[in-house]
């Protein structure tokens, strides 16, 4: 994971400190991690292949 990650908050994610996630891009991989273990030293970031990724938010938008 580059410490260059430009992170961004999902757009369903509310204000009032529920479950949000986070997702960045990397080295052709799309990462993904809890917003609320961003600065903790024990997070897990989820790297899905970048066209993985492209499938599968399409077929959520497909339904």
């Amino acid at each position: 994971m580059s410490k260059e990650t430009n992170w961004r908050k999902a757009s369903y994610s509310g204000s009032g400190g529920g479950n949000c996630v986070e997702a960045g891009d990397g080295d052709g991989r799309v990462l993904v991690r809890d917003t609320k273990q961003r600065a903790s030293e024990n997070r897990a970031v989820l790297a899905v292949d970048a066209s993985a990724w492209r499938r599968f938010t399409g077929s959520l938008k497909h339904g």
